[in-house]
């Protein structure tokens, strides 16, 4: 079976030269060593593509072969690449100090350079190391030994490679962890580790963000690994890992490139293995639950004990019956739309009618919820997710309940507007698209906050520094600039009624 090689290191370090001669060494060698390589680029402004070509190259090697030019040493690109790798459990890392020609072979520049890679290789946790010197552009140290370099009494690099390669194949543990304690206090009795269930759906983690889009906690994404697939959301970061300085930085995100480790939450348990224990049940990866577009990648380190010790509890007075007791269905209706759109006035009328039929409702309101349950959370992409996620799981709470759940808020992001239709059932989310153009709603500004936005005294609004998704595929359109807002009420109650959350000659008891 071939070796998989994955190349990285210095920009512009002649990577491609050397490929091409070790796979032409190889062969010509040995037929039977053969050697199947991701050559990564060499340039240090990735693109989410690149981020994630190098977690699956790193993820999937047998070896890493990094390269060091000698001219410019152990520069930050070498380190961050080299650091990476081993998190991502590449078994085995082979440093090849390259271009040592323009130095004039000389010995205290590769001792130099391998000193230093061994000192950050310990305070990083890399095992199983091996370092040559080379010059790919002659040959020298890569297939044959160099007559430049006599001082040097190690093997060719691709003996080097080849050696490697057969550990790799014979070992049966694969050194990941990166030195210092990534876990949590080993006194907390809710995240310590423990035993491999087996099974889980709550996790401690390292996770690998790789697109341009930053990961907001609270948000939902899907998660696919060898354990099966779930919906899945990550907390804040415990911190976020600085590849350069090795420094723990406290973090609220993860951006393009970021590494951190987080706790994981799935809406359902997967089989699993802790990554140190096995390099394929341990890895998963992370995709956009809208586009299924891929995000990001992760480790898993263990299971919470939280995730064992807590049990959904059966109760006998459930949904049906506060439904049979109220005489109709429930559901939740979603309004959403910029500030001054209408959303509050329209749904404030939509209440007073099924109030007045009978029907049992509740109204949240985003601007009174922010004065109690949310007043915490302030108005960056992160914190607006959250608001949304928690008014979901308040919402679903009042639907089981039977009640007919009114909710008006911006909630800007379709996929947070997404999960909260995920948490009821199918015919209980009705989507209200109160739809007035900006200039429209910026007219209106009865509250003054556009006003605000403008002259810069209020950052992350919505519709000027901050995106507004308008729903696809709502319930209810209403286009504000064309109807009243009692004509608006009446089509989402006709809506309702359509959906059959009432009856039409008794709607308070259907």
């Amino acid at each position: 079976m071939p070796l998989r090689l994955m190349t990285c290191g210095s920009a512009l370090g002649g990577k491609s030269a050397l490929v091409r001669q070790l796979l032409e060494g190889a062969r010509d060698a040995n037929p039977a060593r053969k050697f199947v390589v991701d050559d990564l680029p060499g340039n240090d402004d990735y693109t989410p593509k690149h981020a994630r070509d190098f977690v699956s190259a790193a993820s999937s090697a047998d070896i890493a072969l990094v390269l060091v030019d000698a001219r410019r040493g152990l520069d930050a690109q070498v380190r961050r690449h080299s650091h990476l790798a081993s998190l991502l459990g590449t078994p085995r890392i082979v440093v090849a100090v390259n271009r040592l020609d323009p130095v004039d072979y000389a010995q205290d520049v590769y001792e130099r350079i391998a000193s230093q890679f061994l000192e950050f290789a310990r305070a990083t946790g890399m095992q199983d190391l091996a370092c040559v010197p080379i010059s790919a552009s002659t040959g020298d140290n890569v297939t044959v030994r160099s007559p430049h370099m006599p001082w040097y009494r190690g093997p060719t690099l691709l003996d080097c490679l080849v050696a490697a390669g057969a550990a790799t194949r014979a070992s049966q543990s694969i050194p990941v962890a990166p030195a210092g304690d990534v876990g949590a206090s080993a006194g907390d009795p809710l995240t310590a580790t423990q035993p491999l269930p087996g099974a889980a759906d709550q996790f401690e983690a390292t996770i690998f963000w790789t697109a341009n889009d930053p990961m907001l906690p609270g948000r939902a994404y899907l998660l696919k690994g060898a354990g099966g697939a779930a919906g899945a959301t990550l907390a804040a970061p415990k911190f976020r890992l600085d590849l350069d300085t090795l420094e723990h930085l406290p973090a609220r995100t993860l951006g393009l490139n970021d590494v951190g480790v987080c706790n994981l939450h799935l809406d359902q348990p997967i089989a699993f293995d802790a990554f140190s224990d096995d390099r394929h049940a341990g890895q998963f990866a992370l995709f956009d639950r809208l586009t299924n577009e891929p995000i990001g990648a992760g480790l898993l380190h263990f299971a919470l004990r939280r995730s064992q010790n807590i049990h959904w509890q059966a109760i006998e007075v459930d949904r049906a019956a506060h439904r049979a007791l109220k005489g109709h269905r429930s559901c939740v209706v979603w309004f959403t739309g910029l500030s001054g759109a209408g959303k509050s006035t329209i749904a404030n009328l939509v209440e007073k009618r099924l109030h007045a039929a009978g029907l049992h409702t509740y109204l949240l309101d985003g601007d009174n919820v922010r004065h109690g349950l949310n007043k915490d959370l302030g108005f960056t992409q992160a914190d607006r997710v959250e608001n949304i996620r928690r008014i979901a799981e308040v919402a679903r709470l009042m639907a089981d309940a039977g009640l007919i759940v009114l909710v008006s808020f911006i909630s800007p992001f379709r996929a947070e507007r997404r999960f909260a239709r995920s948490l009821v059932g199918a015919g209980e989310f009705c989507e209200v698209f109160v739809d007035a153009p900006l200039a429209v709603a910026e007219a209106r500004d009865r509250k003054g906050l556009y006003r605000k936005a403008r002259s810069g005294q209020l950052v992350n609004f919505t519709g000027i520094d901050s995106p507004y998704e308008p729903p696809e595929r709502p319930e209810v359109t209403i286009d504000t600039t064309a109807f009243p807002a009692e004509t608006a009420a009446e089509a989402v109650v006709a809506r309702l009624l359509e959906m059959g959350v009432f009856g039409q000659e008794r709607p308070g008891r259907a």
